[in-house]
């Protein structure tokens, strides 16, 4: 930024201080003189050059001829993908950590250890995300060949109060890589000096466990403990064949999602239009165990739909305006902006194409997106369709809903997701597929012993979450969360014996949040 250099400079001009005008330099640290070189002549415009402001390392610090910096520190800006325009070539060509969805602090993470001189020490405060997001692969797996040797990650704790930026500090050594990094989890913002509140909170963890899909920050019994779930159990992708799927994208949910009211009218006006209309969950109508309830519905007309209802009719918008009279006088508000979207059916009244749509009717598991743990509905009679802020599992099987709500495939997801402000967890399908969902062999006695004792105590609290549903006095909701809850622990001790847990192992579960 060239006003903050020119602000520094003149505040150190108001000090007794050596000359510092060849110390402080102003430029696109991460973008070098070939940028300009690699575009074709007149494309770039003047503005653009400004923007870019390429700086050479080497003529610019000159003097420092021992190979690199003894120390490179920073808070780099916090600048999203999507604001990178022209530079997003030049980084492809330029890094290895380089991917199309990478926050630009990535590349000050390679920059920076690649300034430093052999043993050279590199720290910087950065976004956590990296640790186990999809675009934070490359990084993962350029770190993973660097001595990384410590990490303190703030979680979701407001470091910046304007900013909400989940961010941890990153110290690396330009040095052969170690067996194990030193992690401390800060919990508080209440400390006065950093360095002396992470000293007891420090661990170790096994560089071998710290792999390119993902860093967990486990400690060692955890470490060990996910490792053993992962040998007990398959993915979740495996157990349910593939059949994950996301919720319903429209689009333009103003026009194809409507309230119970806007329902009414519509059928009032004309009853066939109640063919179209399925009822809608969002993500927040998901609540584990509890009977699924809507407030909103869905104008579904699938791709394809005009064309083989109408028998390909040469005027499709006349046809559905003569048959659905209703929902077509309803959907022609939109008719300007409903083309507009990136993904649509045949016409513009259509939602996309979708290969399972049959699968929201039948008996399914539905999640929502965002959660403070697991937390699985069961739509037993397959009456919902759902936002694209939800996932589906179509399976009517108790068992698999019970581990799901478990607090150990919490405890397991915990190690694959970062958390975010309060403590909440993304529930997305490159984390879900990876559950290790333990299968049943029911030639074993104990086997079939524990799976039908998990689907007794879920069918028994999906029956009591229905009574507490229509429960009108007070005591009666108390008497029955207090069951709920019983159950709910009793499910959870079936499922540590299903996985075989030792003592030892379910206290580290039941410590996971505390």
């Amino acid at each position: 930024d060239e006003q903050s250099v020119i602000a520094q400079l003149s505040l150190f001009r108001e000090r007794v201080l050596p000359d510092l005008e060849n110390n402080i330099k102003c430029g696109n640290s991460l973008i070098g003189n070939d940028f300009y070189s690699g575009q074709q002549p007149g494309l770039l415009d003047e503005e653009t050059l400004y923007r870019v402001n390429a700086f050479d390392w080497e003529k610019g610090f000159a003097a420092v001829k021992t190979g690199g910096f003894d120390a490179v520190i920073g808070n780099p800006p916090y600048v999203r993908q999507e604001l990178l325009g022209e530079a997003k070539s030049y980084f492809q060509d330029h890094y290895q950590v380089y991917h199309g969805v990478a926050d630009l602090y990535a590349y000050f993470i390679e920059k920076g250890v690649s300034l430093l001189t052999e043993n050279g020490l590199f720290g910087m405060i950065v976004s956590n995300k990296w640790l186990r997001a999809n675009y934070g692969k490359p990084l993962r797996h350029w770190l993973t060949q660097r001595r990384v040797i410590e990490l303190t990650d703030f979680g979701d704790l407001p470091v910046f109060s304007k900013a909400t930026t989940y961010p941890c500090i990153l110290l690396i050594q330009k040095s052969e890589p170690s067996p194990t990094v030193t992690v401390s989890k800060v919990h508080t913002l209440a400390f006065e000096e950093l360095s002396e509140y992470v000293k007891p909170l420090r661990y170790e963890v096994a560089t071998h466990s710290l792999t390119a899909d993902g860093w967990s920050l486990a400690n060692s019994q955890a470490q060990a403990l996910l490792e053993k779930l992962q040998r007990v159990g398959v993915p979740l992708d495996e157990y349910v064949k593939g059949q994950i799927f996301y919720g319903i994208k429209t689009g333009l949910n103003e026009a194809f999602v409507i309230d119970s009211k806007t329902r009414e009218k519509l059928i009032a006006k004309d009853p066939k239009s109640a063919e179209l209309i399925k009822p809608f969950l969002l993500g927040r109508d998901i609540k584990r165990y509890q009977p699924l309830e809507n407030q909103q519905h869905l104008i579904l007309i699938p791709k394809g739909w005009t064309r083989l209802t109408s028998g390909g009719i040469k005027n499709a918008w006349k046809w559905f305006q003569q048959h659905y009279p209703a929902i077509a006088t309803h959907l022609k508000r939109f008719a300007q902006i409903a083309p507009l979207r990136h993904d649509q059916g045949e016409y513009w009244w259509e939602l996309r194409a979708c290969d399972y749509y049959p699968e929201f009717e039948k008996p399914k598991l539905i999640l929502p997106d965002i959660s403070n743990r697991g937390n699985v509905a069961f739509d037993e009679k397959g009456q919902f369709y759902s936002l694209n802020t939800t996932y589906i599992l179509p399976r009517n099987d108790r068992y698999l809903l019970g581990l799901l709500n478990s607090k150990l495939i919490t405890f397991y997801y915990n190690s694959l997701s970062a958390s975010y402000r309060g403590g909440y967890l993304r529930f997305i399908y490159q984390y879900l597929v990876q559950l290790p969902i333990r299968q049943i062999d029911f030639h074993n006695s104990v086997d079939k012993a524990n799976h039908d004792r998990i689907v007794h105590l879920v069918t028994q609290i999906l029956d009591l979450n229905k009574r507490l549903a229509t429960a009108l006095d007070t005591h009666s909701k108390t008497v029955l969360q207090r069951q709920l809850e019983a159950l709910d622990e009793e499910i959870d001790k079936v499922v540590y014996g299903v996985y075989d847990l030792t003592v030892a192992e379910i206290e580290i579960v039941e410590k996971m949040r505390e």
